[in-house]
This record gives C-alpha cells, structure tokens and sequence, in this order.
C-alpha cells in the first residue's frame, strides 16, 4: 500500500489550488501522520501494524466527514476510475446540462496541473484542484481540507475526482455518499476482477464510451457479470458522456438524490 506506492513520504507536499486563484497553495504533508525516514527497514509485521495505524486513522476522519455532510444535506459522489476512462468529460456535461437544476462542487485530485480544475471552472461550477505530487489517491484529511476552503454550501452536490488509479483509492473511505467506480469500452471487460476491491467498494458503476462499441472488443453484459460477481449490489449506468447517449439515465438519478 503506501510503504510501495511512495505516497506516504514526507518529502511529498499535497497542493490545494483554485483557478485563477493568485494566493499561495496551500501545502499539506502527505505523511498520514506516520514519520519516514528513507532508507529505512521494515519488517512485514511493521508494514500490516503501519497499514492498520494509516487506514483507521483515515476512516475517523471520513466519518467526520460524512457526518458534517449529511448534516448540510450534501451529497457526495467520489468518482474513481483508471485514467482515460472518461470522468472529467462525463463531470462536464453532468454539470453543463443540470447545473440549472442542481448546484454541483468540485474537488479534483491528480498528482499534477490544474488542466480538470480549469475546464470544470470553465462550466462554471466552483471547483477546487488537488495536486497529490507522488501520491496516488486523495484521503480524508484532504477532502476535509478542501470541503472548507471551497466553502460547500448546504442542499448541494459535491462530487470528488479521484486520482486515476483502481487499487489506491478503493481502500481510503472519503466520507462519500456514494463511489461511483467508471470504466470505459476501450478497456479490458474484465477489469471488475482484476481490480476487485475497487468494484466491491463501490455502489454504481459507469461503463462510459458505448458510442465506441462497433470498434473495440468489449463484451458489457461480460463486463457486468464480472462486477457481480464481487458486488451483487451494483448498480450500471450504460452512457456515452462524448455523444451523450445513456446520459439521461445518470441526469435521472443524479437528480432523485437531490
């Protein structure tokens, strides 16, 4: 987990960054409270004791996290995927198409530029970039930290971009109402058992790019079998977000959760 992927290193600063925002990012140590010093030797016993101490750490603070948002009446999507599945571009005209419907907030976590942050600011949806640096998903304390600068404001929808990664992500618990775990056709049909943890995790999945089918070799109802079977509560969503075909569906239920 963390001792591997390298992001529970001191020396790696998290970023929290607006658009066109003139003032200092603020810095966060991506340490989870954990001291390392590199080079250094574990072992195995000490790595499961450090995963443990990281991940219920974590879980205390996604509480929290939930609690203050079911208080203000916020629902909370963590959209998690491999990268290229499609998630900014389905954000965008989620927001584009229901943003007079629905009052949406973005947090966008990837590990550098500010390229999501600025084309979602670019729909007008206040928006919040959070740069991970070497680390590979955002966590509790940083979605506390952004909840706050971004200033969420109460009967609203935040929805958190991950970064792109299906190992990482799935074992951090954001304080999310949802996870929504994306895929897209033009990757192998049978990622839900290969990365299972990210699919058992999750309430919905998207199999996003359907307009791509006549040309790649995925099976969706293969694909759906697969994710059953490590998750028999899933719910799908079919869509295109590029043609926006399916994308009615998404708007339907987006909207009953409001």
């Amino acid at each position: 987990m963390c001792d591997t992927c390298g992001c529970g290193q001191t020396n790696n600063p998290v970023t929290f960054n607006k658009p066109e925002e003139e003032n200092e990012p603020v810095q966060h140590d991506h340490s989870h409270g954990q001291p390392h010093d590199h080079p250094h030797d574990h072992s195995h016993g000490n790595v499961i004791q450090i995963e443990q101490d990281v991940l219920s750490t974590n879980n205390l603070l996604a509480e929290r996290n939930r609690g203050y948002l079911e208080a203000k009446n916020i629902t909370t999507l963590n959209m998690v995927s491999s990268p290229g599945s499609g998630k900014t571009t389905l954000l965008e005209k989620t927001i584009q198409n229901l943003k007079k419907e629905l009052q949406f907030f973005v947090i966008e976590g990837d590990q550098q530029t500010m390229n999501d942050a600025n084309r979602i600011h670019a729909t007008g949806a206040p928006v919040i970039q959070i740069n991970t640096g070497n680390g590979c998903h955002l966590d509790a304390d940083m979605i506390n930290k952004a909840i706050k600068n971004l200033d969420v404001a109460d009967n609203s929808i935040l929805v958190i971009e991950n970064v792109g990664n299906l190992v990482c992500p799935s074992l951090f618990d954001l304080g999310e109402t949802y996870r929504i775990v994306i895929i897209s056709v033009t990757e192998g049909d049978d990622k839900p058992i290969k990365y299972p943890t990210m699919f058992h995790t999750s309430d919905i999945c998207i199999i996003n790019k359907i307009d791509l089918l006549p040309y790649v070799d995925f099976n969706i109802e293969k694909a759906k079998e697969y994710a059953l079977r490590v998750n028999h509560h899933l719910q799908f969503f079919e869509l295109s977000a590029k043609s926006e075909e399916g994308m009615d569906k998404w708007y339907d239920w987006l909207k009953s959760q409001a």
